[in-house]
């Protein structure tokens, strides 16, 4: 099983999936971590005619920043906007919505303790 966790500082869970910047991936084996890799996530891929209307997040390129972590079965996630957590779960992943610290969070999981939080997924 792979494990994805989003992240900008490579320790703590992003808030936001779409403006952090890296994906640690997790390998686990007999519910042990066998291997750890951090991969860039690529950002939104803004469409021309939604960025002259002022939104950042227009265009939702999800595809493009799923597509690092298409191997994985499992999304640990601050928070998302509606559009890429559909995106997530229509690519297979099971979105975990949750804060705090990566080890602390996919230890909870592995123990069968994490909590997916839907009020993380926020509007646009």
């Amino acid at each position: 099983m792979k494990i994805a966790a989003i992240t900008q500082d490579g320790k703590s869970i992003s808030s936001h999936f779409g403006m952090a910047d890296k994906y640690l991936i997790f390998e686990v084996q007999d519910g042990q971590i066998v291997s750890q890799t951090e991969v860039d996530k690529p950002h939104h891929a803004v469409h021309p005619d939604h960025e002259a209307q002022g939104s950042r997040h227009a265009g939702h390129g999800h595809d493009d920043m799923l597509a690092p972590i298409r191997d994985c079965q499992v999304l640990l996630a601050g928070g998302m906007g509606g559009p890429a957590y559909q995106k997530a779960l229509d690519a297979g992943l099971e979105v975990m919505l949750s804060g705090g610290q990566i080890t602390s969070a996919l230890e909870a999981y592995l123990r069968g303790e994490l909590h997916s939080d839907p009020l993380r997924v926020h509007k646009h």
